[in-house]
């Protein structure tokens, strides 16, 4: 066996003190890894590695791991939790943005819980699609054929309420879209920004004759709509 020296990255104390991180973990959780870590042969050259590997349901679903510091790549970003190194891959940062490692909050449950405000993107796999007829009839083809399958997954839909014509009349650029959201989109927290970044995006890019989507959807039940 070579004796040559193993090069592990140093995080910047400073740095990561000063700049905001995508997980935290909380000093219970953080415990029990330092716990485990301690187990491991030369705990001091691993990081626990965080990262998205799919979806699990309206959920994303998680690897953890312990790996090698000098084998991160080289856009992973490794950052200080106290004592614990860790390391996010570059393309699981965004969706573990605000996100935290903490114990169940069951009392007797073992293993460790990622407590994640982001959700997936049921529209994050591509639209290909062939559209044809007025405006009205080309937002409906896309709800049926692309868009609530996708939101099927997660218990909710989309529905056309009405297209507002542009300022020189229909089939004009700068028409309207207005629509509805129901199922488990009505009143879900993160079913705006699905309209948003999702349904939106869609219509805009599919239907150059829309410039705006429009949510009517009733998510307070009696409360105003929210309208992007």
């Amino acid at each position: 066996m070579d004796d040559a020296t193993t090069t592990v990255p140093e995080a910047d104390p400073a740095a990561t003190a000063s700049k905001p991180v995508p997980l935290t973990v909380t000093e219970a959780a953080l415990a029990q890894v330092l716990q485990i870590l301690a187990a491991e042969d030369q705990p001091e050259q691993l990081g626990l590695r965080i990262a998205v590997t799919g979806t699990r349901g309206v959920e994303y679903a998680y690897d953890l791991s312990f790996d090698e510091l000098s084998e991160a790549a080289d856009d992973d970003l490794i950052y200080d939790q106290g004592e614990l190194r860790v390391i996010v891959p570059a393309d699981s940062v965004d969706p573990l943005w605000g996100a935290t490692l903490d114990l169940p909050s069951v009392e007797g449950q073992g293993g460790l819980v990622i407590r994640n405000p982001n959700r997936p993107d049921p529209l994050s796999g591509g639209l290909e699609v062939e559209l044809s007829g007025t405006i009205a009839e080309r937002v409906e083809q896309l709800l049926t054929q692309q868009i609530n399958p996708a939101l099927a997954a997660h218990g909710g839909f989309a529905g056309l309420v009405e297209v507002i014509d542009g300022p020189e009349g229909p089939e004009t650029t700068g028409a309207k879209v207005v629509v509805t959201m129901g199922g488990g989109c009505q009143g879900c927290a993160v079913s705006a920004v699905t309209l948003r970044d999702g349904i939106q995006q869609a219509i805009l890019e599919h239907i150059p004759e829309v410039v705006e989507v429009l949510d009517a959807t009733d998510h307070d039940a009696g409360a105003n709509p929210f309208y992007t």
